[in-house]
């Protein structure tokens, strides 16, 4: 069965003008290519679209199921066509947990301000590239290297380690801790999306971990005190929540933020977005 588009464009400006005639203004064509093309229609799908009398033309019980469906599918087809032009007026940058942090405020109103003509959505889309394999966004923020055959990226800043504990956790009345006192802990981690791995740890000091696939389970879950969560400092400005505190690792490297993008369809906005996003970082 080959369907084409449009043979569905006839079908409905057919039922929608009420006749071969009018429909064949509305499309622009002849009266002998409107008929040609439903009758090749018919023929793909092997039924009865539209039953013509000297006075209406009206669809069949068949025909009225797939005009419905014809009328769904140019409507997709015409959404994916503005989603594809829109790629120079629109900019949506996808990220796991907490965007930019406290720059995220201040990073939207500088870029409306500075680029006016392309709106920018920020899209949170918990996986390895936060929406950018998936194809949610044209940009994403993430924390962790990714694929060098497929993405290009490059690091807008970094951020400290931070330590999440419940509040009443006896580390909590520190200003700081480190890597050793995290050791006979518990260590709640997403490996999809996160920046914490066993490998902080010598081999013989790795504390023992359990997983968590979204930020506000691993918030609640902490907070009941039965385990920690080590995290990127952004995590803290974007997510402040009661009966958790935040502490720093201050003998844990630093986490590099990186903007990412396909490597074979780079989005015009990356540098523009690369060059505001550095400044933040670097004035903050």
């Amino acid at each position: 069965m080959d369907v084409e588009l449009r043979q569905l464009r006839c079908l409905v400006a057919i039922v929608d003008e009420g006749g071969f005639t009018d429909a064949a203004i509305a499309l622009g064509v002849s009266q002998a290519a409107v008929s040609r093309t439903l009758a090749s229609l018919e023929r793909a799908l092997g039924v009865r679209l539209l039953r013509r009398t000297s006075r209406e033309v009206t669809p069949t019980a068949t025909g009225l199921r797939v005009v419905a469906h014809a009328r769904r599918v140019l409507a997709e087809v015409e959404g994916l066509v503005r989603e594809a032009a829109s790629g120079q007026t629109s900019l949506r940058i996808g990220y796991a947990w907490s965007a930019l942090g406290r720059h995220t405020l201040t990073f939207q109103r500088a870029w409306a301000t500075a680029h006016p003509a392309t709106e920018l959505e920020l899209v949170r889309a918990n996986s390895a590239t936060a929406g950018l394999a998936e194809g949610t966004c044209e940009l994403s923020v993430v924390r962790r290297p990714l694929d060098e055959r497929r993405f290009d990226s490059v690091i807008v800043g970094l951020e400290r380690r931070l330590c999440a504990m419940a509040s009443d956790d006896p580390l909590a009345r520190r200003r700081s801790v480190r890597l050793a006192d995290l050791a006979g802990r518990v260590l709640l981690v997403d490996r999809r999306t996160g920046t914490t791995t066993t490998e902080l740890w010598p081999p013989d000091a790795r504390p023992d971990t359990r997983e968590s696939h979204d930020i506000d389970d691993w918030l609640t879950t902490i907070s009941t005190g039965r385990y920690v969560g080590m995290t990127a400092e952004s995590t803290a400005h974007q997510y402040p929540r009661p009966g958790v505190v935040y502490r720093p690792v201050r003998d844990a490297e630093p986490i590099a933020v990186r903007l990412a993008w396909w490597r074979d369809d780079p989005h015009p906005a990356a540098p523009a977005v690369t060059e505001l996003l550095t400044a933040l970082y670097r004035a903050g």
